[in-house]
């Protein structure tokens, strides 16, 4: 048996399961105190009620004697007035409380005879006395239990049930804020837009809310400084590339003018690049909008055909989506770009769950013929700056950001981008779209104005 993963529950059974023992240990006190009394109780008085009753029978005539044994008779003991010491009784134990209770029960009797003291079971004796003219009488003596109340054991029931009820209102009571401390975590998402969870409750609780509550502010307020260093950084870059530009411009040699024109577009899709990978960490402030995701992928496989690209689409969504037009289309486009870079043409696979899926979602698959990715690179190659050397030539230009900025524009829409090898060669990356942003809505809602495609060429 598995041990609960929770908080709540390893808190919760280990408070139950000590109260239960606390119980079960109560309820083992009481059955050994009235053990105890009991054997007191034989120890103080029982052994003269025999022998009171052995006096008795000696005062009355024989011939009225039998008359009485119903009367003397006790839950603990009876008298005989025969010989019925059992042939196959033994002596009495020596360390137990037995021979302690036939002791006191000898002295008792006295000036009666004690004959023989015999021990039939573990509570049960059988005394031979001799009465002053001789008549035998047989003492059948026994321990009777004190026996706990039925009404004890529904007690200690009810008790165990009101103690489990407030261990676990006090446990809840604990892990709530705990759960709202992972929920926020949890929805502090690429944008990092702070998510403000109640500060109130008790002061430890208080203090960790306000605590979680200030480092998710300095973290946004962090990442926007970094955007806006960068973006400066950008921006003082855009005049001294332009003078640059200009300066080759007047260059007489027209192979070092080339080489110079390369560089500087490099350098310009470099920062370019690295501005677009920072906002998406900070999130994209373009609001999700329902659309139709057939138009908007057909439009893009549309101008790849144009422009004299091997762009095919398959598939259909067959309903539309609630997304991000410009994040999605930037998502696709960079896919795409890198198929054709790296395998000279691209196929794009739109697939839906079923209608009856309790968690519909879609998928854009964008696949090509190229020579793949290293298995142990495949979550490498969403690392910013990340290019590889060997599978894939490094001369096709990039920046080394398109994975990475198509990643982060997938985990701000909830959705998620994956690779992986095709067995029949060649790449394939996959887009999901959860449940939250499929939607099954009206085709007459939907904005068709999917935009011109603005091609965002970046490659691994």
């Amino acid at each position: 048996m598995r041990a609960p993963r929770t908080l709540f529950a390893r808190v919760f059974w280990l408070m139950v399961l000590g109260i239960a023992i606390a119980q079960a240990l109560a309820y083992v006190a009481i059955r050994q105190e009235r053990s105890m009394a009991l054997r007191a109780l034989m120890m103080s008085g029982v052994e003269r009620d025999i022998a009171t009753g052995i006096a008795v029978l000696d005062r009355l005539p024989a011939g009225e004697r039998a008359a009485w044994l119903d009367r003397l008779e006790r839950p603990n003991y009876r008298f005989a007035l025969a010989d019925e010491i059992d042939p196959q009784a033994g002596p009495v134990d020596p360390s137990d409380f037995s021979a302690a209770f036939v002791d006191a029960l000898t002295q008792a009797m006295a000036p009666f005879r004690l004959e023989r003291a015999a021990q039939v079971g573990p509570r049960q004796y059988q005394l031979l006395v001799r009465l002053s003219d001789g008549a035998p009488v047989t003492v059948h003596a026994r321990r009777v239990d004190m026996p706990v109340p039925e009404w004890v054991m529904w007690v200690l029931g009810a008790q165990l049930i009101v103690l489990a009820l407030c261990t676990w209102t006090v446990v809840r009571l604990v892990t709530r804020p705990l759960n709202a401390l992972a929920a926020a975590a949890d929805d502090l998402g690429p944008d990092l837009t702070p998510r403000l969870i109640p500060e109130g409750g008790p002061a430890e609780v208080a203090r960790a809310a306000r605590a979680f509550n200030a480092m998710q502010q300095r973290i946004a307020g962090y990442t926007a400084e970094r955007v806006e260093i960068l973006a400066a950084i950008s921006h003082d870059l855009q005049t001294p590339i332009t003078r640059m530009r200009l300066r080759a411009d007047l260059m007489a040699d027209e192979a070092l003018r080339d080489k110079f024109r390369q560089d500087l577009d490099a350098m310009h899709a470099l920062v370019r690049e690295g501005v677009t990978y920072a906002r998406t960490l900070h999130g994209t402030s373009e609001p999700s909008t329902r659309l139709d995701a057939d138009a908007l992928l057909a439009s893009i496989a549309g101008d790849y055909e144009d422009a004299g690209e091997a762009v095919t689409l398959s598939g259909e969504a067959g309903a539309p989506i609630v997304a991000q037009p410009q994040a999605l289309r930037r998502i696709v486009v960079n896919l795409v770009d890198n198929a054709l870079a790296f395998g000279g043409a691209a196929e794009i696979e739109v697939t839906r769950s079923a209608a009856q899926d309790p968690a519909p979602r879609l998928t854009i698959a964008v696949l090509d013929r190229g020579p793949g990715i290293p298995e142990d690179q495949l979550q490498a190659v969403f690392k910013p700056f990340h290019r590889l050397e060997t599978s894939r030539n490094r001369e096709t230009g990039g920046t080394g950001l398109g994975l990475a900025i198509a990643q982060q524009l997938a985990t701000a829409m909830g959705g998620a981008l994956s690779l992986r090898n095709r067995p029949e060669g060649g790449l394939e990356a996959r887009l999901t779209l959860p449940a939250p942003t499929l939607a099954m809505l009206s085709t007459a809602s939907v904005d068709k104005s999917v935009g011109s495609t603005g091609r965002d060429a970046a490659s691994r």
